[in-house]
């Protein structure tokens, strides 16, 4: 069974406040960022904008294990760039920043 892991980025709807995070249930996790059902960071800043996501994949336990640390070392990499790094990142995949929660679903 092959298994995912996803770094995504997501924003407020005036694109000022940026969270990067990490899950291996992309589609699941930004639902709960939309449905404000977990506390935190993204709720109290009303992050519920998906604008940017990578995928990572292994195939068994041992090739997951290996992408869990890839994933780990990309979000490291991601967070400790500038913000303007990070808009760089998502305007390259996502130039005119819409949700793209619609187009994982």
């Amino acid at each position: 069974m092959i298994k995912y892991s996803y770094v995504y980025l997501i924003t407020n709807k005036y694109n000022s406040v940026l969270y990067i995070g990490v899950t291996s249930n992309l589609i699941k996790r930004i639902y709960q960022h939309k449905n404000k059902l977990a506390d935190g960071f993204s709720k109290k800043h009303n992050l519920d904008k998906l604008v940017y996501y990578e995928s990572f994949e292994g195939i068994n336990e041992a090739i997951s294990k290996a992408c869990d640390t890839r994933i780990l070392k990309r979000e490291k990499q991601i967070k400790g760039g500038s913000r303007q790094d990070k808009i760089k990142l998502i305007l390259n995949m996502n130039p005119q920043l819409i949700d793209l929660y619609s187009q994982i679903v």
